[in-house]
């Protein structure tokens, strides 16, 4: 759990500001006990990343420095991080962000930063299209969902999950549109339970993680636990791939049959669902 939380701390899911999730929804989600939670917002708070106040939980004051090896066109091994990839694109006058996801959740807190960035003068971007795939809502998933067929809270806090995430993004762009910003959030929905997240940045950069399946309980919004099939988000692997002038490269070729798959999905199956 402390490698993966720094990780996050590191790529942009969380920011400066932000309220770590309760140790109960953490200790789910990593799947340790509430005293190994502790420990590491203890280490994390000794080490001054974190504060934590009783009955306010743990605010982030600083961040981990991104790796700065991490920076578009040199060689990445292991796990790669999402905030230094989309920090670059910003800095383009045009920036295009292509991404299937089974929740928008870490999608919207980085457009928040880069909106937040274009607002400071940081980056100027001009144009902004980003595209975004989610499962449908009309059936049931494979994950997440309860083990209990007939019920159907799991699934129901995902929805509620998702749908706030999108409010948060299309905040964002309404923002950007005030600043002058030619933005646009386009989202379908595709019949399907993905079992891996996709992210296309400028047509050149591309971050591909698969998600682990796993038998938990998760907490609904009742505060009632439940034993579920559920996928671990957070420190989940990212690799990455890049278009290169090889066309028969290794990366290249993954990153051209991962773009026609997504344009494929996007043209024959997406469902249109942008709103606002």
């Amino acid at each position: 759990m402390d490698n993966a939380l720094r990780e996050q701390l590191a790529n942009g899911t969380f920011r400066p500001g932000d309220v770590l999730p309760p140790q109960r929804y953490l200790a789910s989600e990593y799947e340790v006990s509430r005293d190994t939670v502790q420990q590491v917002l203890r280490q994390l708070a000794a080490e001054g990343w974190i504060e934590s106040r009783q009955g306010s939980g743990s605010r982030i004051v600083r961040l981990p420095s991104a790796d700065p090896a991490a920076g578009p066109g040199t060689e990445r091994r292991g796990r790669t991080l999402l905030l230094p990839l989309m920090d670059a694109a910003f800095r383009k006058p045009t920036v295009s962000l292509d991404v299937f996801t089974l929740t928008p959740e870490t999608l919207a807190r980085h457009l928040r930063h880069q909106t937040e960035r274009a607002l400071a003068g940081d980056i100027s971007p001009q144009h902004l299209l980003v595209r975004l795939l989610l499962p449908w809502e009309d059936q049931p998933l494979a994950y997440p969902r309860a083990k209990d067929p007939d019920d159907h809270r799991v699934r129901q806090s995902w929805q509620t999950m998702t749908r706030t995430h999108i409010e948060d993004m299309q905040e964002c762009f309404k923002t950007l549109h005030e600043a002058d910003v030619d933005a646009r959030l386009e989202i379908r929905r595709v019949p399907l339970t993905p079992h891996y997240k996709l992210y296309v940045l400028n047509n050149s950069d591309m971050l591909y993680g698969t998600y682990d399946v796993v038998d938990r309980t998760v907490t609904v919004s009742d505060r009632t636990d439940v034993r579920a099939l559920d996928v671990i988000d957070l420190g989940s692997t990212l690799s990455y791939h890049c278009r290169e002038e090889d066309e028969q490269s290794h990366d290249s070729l993954f990153f051209t049959s991962m773009q026609d798959w997504f344009e494929s999905a996007w043209s024959f199956l997406g469902r249109d669902h942008t709103t606002g």
